[in-house]
């Protein structure tokens, strides 16, 4: 596995959980659209178990199929559209973010989410800064999205950090060889977070601009 590099030549950050938080809209929407796709809704004590499982061991969970999956993702995408002026940042991480770009990193977002959906948040939270939106319409995409932005900026995965909240981000960052900072504010918890390997985790916005700006 590659260290982290001292000076990362491009930050790519997930967005839902990382950047934005729509944890609670998220799974509002998962249990809206249930009955509709014939899988079991999460309540109560399912949804901290959920927060331990890997996405696969969460569709497994929920009975949801490979096969329906990107019908899910493209219904879920649709009705968290209509809810975007309700999701506000994670606390802290927007002062993180100015403080990133003023120290002269280059930045970008790679998503689940649409570009459409991101585009709005960033402009309501005047948080115009980053130098690309790539959004992935396949959940277990990013991998392929994190190679094809390595190969558009000609950068290699070394030089690069990719930083997200769920295991699957771990999971594609190691499938493309990039270094990956897993943040324990988000969906997956830090346990299992820990158990996929990143090469680091970091549990309060702040603890970026120590690691990235001080380590």
């Amino acid at each position: 596995m590659h260290p982290l590099p001292k000076v990362p030549e491009l930050l790519i950050f997930d967005f839902d959980g990382t950047i934005a938080d729509t944890f609670q809209n998220g799974l509002d929407i998962l249990n809206e659209l249930a009955p509709e796709f014939g899988y079991r809704p999460l309540f109560g004590d399912d949804v901290e178990a959920a927060r331990n499982m890997t996405t696969r061991q969460l569709m497994r969970f929920l009975g949801i199929s490979l096969s329906r999956l990107p019908a899910i993702s493209f219904r879920g995408v649709k009705l968290l559209h209509s809810r975007m002026h309700r999701i506000h940042p994670i606390s802290g991480i927007p002062a993180v973010l100015h403080k990133l770009r003023e120290s002269g990193f280059s930045m970008g977002i790679l998503t689940s989410n649409s570009e459409e959906n991101v585009t709005a948040f960033l402009r309501r939270h005047h948080l115009e800064i980053f130098s690309f939106i790539r959004s992935s319409s396949r959940l277990f995409g990013k991998a392929h999205e994190i190679n094809t932005i390595l190969r558009s900026y000609s950068l290699a995965p070394q030089k690069v950090i990719f930083i997200g909240d769920e295991t699957r981000d771990i999971e594609a960052a190691h499938r493309s060889k990039v270094p990956i900072v897993a943040v324990g504010w988000g969906y997956n918890t830090s346990e299992a977070l820990r158990a996929q390997k990143p090469q680091a985790l970091v549990e309060h916005p702040s603890d970026l601009l120590t690691l990235l700006l001080e380590g």
